[in-house]
């Protein structure tokens, strides 16, 4: 594939990114967007369903790993790099969603901010943004 027609959809695949956060209230069911807007620490835990959040958090990361996935195939274009990528996406999914869990079912006040951020690693695509320095970090010194 030539390189411009890489670049054209690493760019629709961007788009597709910041569409999938800019519609997210209409996408997801998340009673936590509109919690972690406000001054959370003085506010209680939002009523949810949680076998419904943990759906859509889970169709959102599914989402976001495919669209980085993606994008992380057409800059390096190796398979093996994906194959690691895919194995990395999963192991962090298992491991975010454990605390992930125990934070959804067991709200402290105390713990909000760890909760936030637990939270932000799954439903954000932070994980293109860490693995593409490191890929092409690692390309160079091949």
């Amino acid at each position: 594939m030539p390189k411009l027609t890489r670049y054209i959809f690493v760019g629709i695949l961007i788009l597709v990114l910041m569409a999938i956060r800019g519609f997210e209230d209409y996408l997801f069911y998340d009673p936590y967007l509109k919690f972690f807007e406000n001054d959370y620490l003085y506010i209680d835990n939002p009523r949810r369903e949680v076998a419904k959040l943990v759906f859509f958090t889970s169709l959102r990361y599914l989402l976001n790993t495919l669209v980085s996935l993606g994008i992380l195939y057409l800059i390096f274009n190796d398979k093996i790099m994906i194959k690691f990528a895919v194995l990395l996406y999963v192991i962090a999914y298992v491991l975010l969603l454990i605390p992930y869990l125990y934070f959804v079912i067991n709200p402290k006040q105390e713990d909000y901010y760890l909760f936030f951020n637990v939270r932000r690693f799954l439903i954000q695509p932070i994980g293109v943004i860490l693995l593409l320095p490191a890929f092409y970090y690692y390309k160079l010194n091949r």
